[in-house]
């Protein structure tokens, strides 16, 4: 019976003991105030803003950010503001409390989702990447992405209805993907390919019926062009319904 009594006044001390330490540190982390912002985001993204730039859009939302208690801290603007960046697609804002030896340290995590650009336009009127939805993403000298570059003279409204399906389906096959390097759009709406393997120009004539156009294409390289005759043309037409006219050098 003893032995039990013994047993239990130990456990109510232990509690009582979990329960002023873990009072005490509550206590202490509501008085924890910010030393430090963290950016973090995936490095395979295409486009990365600097995270210097991000750190600058966070202070610009919280001017006294700096030493502010953690608790204080309103991270649902934070993350509005930095979200209206054009390059950045989602910003997660989280609180971090850093224990030594000695303190605690308050630490502003900030995790970046960039907009993936699917095509870099190089047009006369304007310069600028479209993720796959269609939204801009200006140029910066902060951030550059290895996508399919389209140029020439159309408008922007081309490159979202007619130009972004086509890049999307190029995209989408891996053949055609690592094939295509360039597309430029003529004043009369022609449509040109520059292939990354050989130095022919491809001409589409318009971008209508591009499955059935690529598809002849594909057929031709596999029959013709797979036996060692990459160099040998200077030009590939599938201008006309079913057929693929080849000029040589």
């Amino acid at each position: 019976m003893l032995r039990k009594i013994f047993i239990l006044a130990g456990y109510l001390l232990l509690f009582v003991f979990m329960a002023v330490t873990l009072s005490f540190a509550v206590h202490e982390s509501n008085n924890i105030t910010c030393s430090n912002v963290q950016v973090d985001f995936l490095e395979n993204e295409l486009i990365q803003v600097k995270k210097e730039e991000i750190t600058r859009l966070v202070h610009n939302a919280d001017k006294q950010l700096m030493g502010k208690e953690l608790r204080l801290i309103n991270a649902d603007l934070i993350e509005k503001e930095v979200e209206k960046h054009p390059a950045i697609d989602k910003a997660e804002v989280f609180k971090v409390i850093a224990a030594d030896s000695i303190s605690y340290n308050g630490i502003l995590g900030v995790r970046i989702k960039h907009r993936e650009p699917v095509v870099r336009i190089m047009s006369v009127n304007g310069r600028y990447y479209l993720d796959e939805t269609g939204d801009k993403i200006p140029f910066s000298s902060s951030y550059t992405a290895n996508v399919l570059v389209a140029t020439g003279d159309f408008s922007e409204e081309y490159a979202r209805r007619e130009l972004l399906p086509f890049v999307m389906y190029l995209n989408s096959s891996p053949f055609w993907k690592a094939q295509i390097e360039q597309v430029h759009v003529e004043k009369d709406g022609g449509v040109k390919l520059t292939p990354l393997v050989g130095d022919q120009i491809i001409d589409m004539g318009s971008i209508e019926d591009y499955p059935e156009k690529l598809r002849n294409l594909k057929a031709f390289y596999q029959q013709i062009m797979a036996r060692n005759n990459w160099d040998k043309y200077k030009q590939i037409s599938l201008k006309y319904k079913n057929q693929v006219i080849a000029k040589k050098k």
